[in-house]
């Protein structure tokens, strides 16, 4: 059953302005989210999940405090489960606009447009990185996060692979030694097309504002470049870069590429420890 029908009651109680029949569901990793008119209800997929929505809610209050320019969610409301099968939620207020539509980069002006604003987004999550509120309230990158990272791969998913598949990660995991520790800019984590909505004024795209802030950190750029890469091709990023979008320091392109690389092992190990074994799955498919 979907969650539509799954949570009915407790969806028509948090949704109260909307028809539910018809109303769009995203799975994400971590979350069923259902998207009403003005509201947004995240819907907890496994218990690890629902543990980190007090927090999730935490951060994005800490993150409308900065100002930063372009809008996020705000937290409305938030209950655990009430009883068995019934999940955790977190409702937030709706941000306007759309991931953008298959094929929208192919115009040269629009592709223009989406890369001076990301750049203008990487641009204001610097900023942030600095400020005394930010430091206080996110999490900082931890200095061993990579390598404690590779340890728990080779742990973990290891013994789920065939031996391909461990030579191929050995080697992406090999690429993440030397990575600089940085704790520089707020780091999304997972800057991707799905996360990113628009709109469409005089026939191009504007950033309406960014969604799903639930591995926010203090951190490199590069993480949150590696994203665009690989959610809007390289052209698009390439353009990012050269109109001063993010990754400062040396071996932008190097550290870029050595984590986008990590990305399937990223999503399988996270899943592995919220016991979600279809994305699970999926992170290892190429691994086995």
């Amino acid at each position: 059953m979907d969650a539509l029908g799954a949570h009915r009651a407790l969806l028509g109680r948090l949704l109260p302005g909307d028809r539910l029949d018809g109303l769009a569901v995203r799975r994400g990793q971590f979350h069923h989210v259902v998207i009403g008119a003005q509201r947004v209800v995240c819907l907890a997929r496994t218990a690890a999940a629902a543990r980190r929505l007090p927090e999730r809610a935490a951060r994005l209050r800490a993150l409308a405090g900065l100002g930063l320019g372009f809008r996020i969610p705000e937290p409305l409301e938030e209950g655990a489960a009430a009883g068995p099968g019934e999940p955790a939620y977190l409702v937030l207020s709706r941000v306007p606009g759309a991931p953008l539509e298959e094929g929208a980069l192919e115009n040269p002006e629009a592709a223009e447009a989406v890369a001076a604003q990301l750049a203008a987004l990487l641009s204001e999550l610097a900023r942030a990185g600095g400020d005394a509120r930010a430091r206080a309230v996110l999490p900082h990158a931890p200095e061993e996060g990579w390598r404690e990272f590779a340890d728990e791969v080779r742990a973990q998913l290891f013994p789920l692979m065939h031996d391909a598949g461990r030579v191929r990660a050995g080697r992406e995991l090999a690429a993440l030694d030397g990575l600089p520790h940085l704790t520089s800019a707020v780091v999304h984590g997972d800057l991707g097309g799905e996360n990113l909505l628009w709109e469409t004024v005089d026939g191009l795209p504007r950033l309406g504002g960014v969604v799903d802030w639930d591995e926010v950190s203090l951190g490199d750029q590069a993480e949150d470049l590696a994203a665009i890469g690989a959610g809007y091709g390289e052209g698009l990023l390439d353009r990012v870069l050269a109109l001063g979008g993010g990754a400062p320091g040396g071996g932008a392109a190097g550290r870029i590429a050595a984590i986008r690389g990590t990305f399937a092992l990223q999503q399988a190990l996270c899943a592995g420890r919220d016991g979600d074994e279809e994305e699970l799955a999926d992170g290892l498919a190429g691994y086995r």
